[in-house]
């Protein structure tokens, strides 16, 4: 889970429309459940490919006025939201702090058991919901706090009120904060372009042999991916050297964040050792995945 945090034009859209062109190629028994759920849902004609099923992974954006029915999934039939149909893909929310804060705390049980159960009279039906969820947002209501380019014209309690609106354990389900800086003019213009720029094709192909690592691990396991591993996993496939405790219990006690958190921590970190192409977590793998956490407390305190 992932949330882009910078001010507008940054590009923050664009990053997250670009997350399917790096995620793995969908599995055929993923595009079949995934054709079930679009067919329920009667979209199957729009989504699907020249042999019915869908084969690409969904990228699903609600605008920010959408109802927590909308969103999780409801009706006197019972029919998938947004979080359904944005199973294995993307569930991109713009704007986050705009969204009803209601509707955001439906996310909580979806988030959790990857899975929405809708009760009615008649009958009770569960769909599947294993999506990535990609947020993004301003740092303050005019957009521009801590820019250097940019004068921000809003006051502490302004920000505090704005940033309130997303609940604490709601932001402790989000693995990875990420802030994302105005572009430059010279980055504009093309003048500014590195050299080490990878395209979604080659970072794709990190992802896929991670992922490749990620299942060799998990062959016996009832998992297929470092962020399905339960805490009795996370104990036995995460192990950590002197070295990193202490960088964790560093991290903790400053930013003091939550025993959720330290899980999604040591996730973070066993992803980014795969994307290495390290069979150990070292400290540097952890103290990048601390560094996707420090948003946590310096935004919300």
């Amino acid at each position: 889970m992932l949330l882009l945090i910078g001010p507008p034009g940054s590009g923050k859209t664009m990053l997250a429309k670009r997350l399917p062109t790096i995620l793995p190629p969908l599995e055929f028994e993923a595009a079949l459940e995934l054709t079930k759920i679009h067919s329920v849902a009667g979209l199957t004609l729009r989504t699907a490919g020249d042999g019915g099923l869908v084969t690409v992974r969904p990228f699903r954006a609600p605008h920010h006025t959408i109802s927590d029915a909308g969103l999780i999934g409801g009706g006197a039939v019972p029919r998938p939201g947004e979080v359904s149909l944005a199973h294995h893909g993307i569930l991109f929310l713009d704007e986050l702090p705009e969204f009803d804060r209601s509707v955001l705390e439906v996310l909580r049980q979806p988030l959790e058991d990857q899975q929405v159960t809708i009760s009615r009279a008649a009958m009770s039906l569960t769909f599947p919901a294993s999506f990535m969820l990609a947020a993004a947002m301003n740092p303050c209501p005019c957009g521009f706090w801590n820019d250097p380019t940019r004068e921000c014209r809003c006051t502490p309690l302004q920000i505090q009120r704005y940033v309130g609106r997303i609940s604490g354990p709601l932001l402790d389900r989000i693995d990875i904060h990420v802030d994302v800086p105005a572009v430059r003019f010279k980055e504009l213009a093309g003048s500014g372009a590195s050299s080490a720029s990878e395209s979604s094709a080659e970072i794709r192909k990190r992802v896929v042999a991670a992922r490749e690592r990620q299942h060799r691990r998990f062959a016996t396991q009832n998992v297929f991916a470092n962020a399905q591993m339960s805490s009795r996993q996370i104990r036995e496939f995460c192990p950590i050297d002197a070295e990193c405790e202490r960088m964790l219990e560093a991290a903790m006690t400053r930013l003091g964040l939550s025993a959720r958190a330290f899980d999604r921590i040591l996730k973070v970190s066993r992803t980014v050792a795969d994307l290495d192409g390290a069979d150990a977590i070292r400290p540097t793998h952890v103290a990048e995945a601390v560094g996707y956490r420090s948003l946590d407390r310096t935004y919300w305190t």
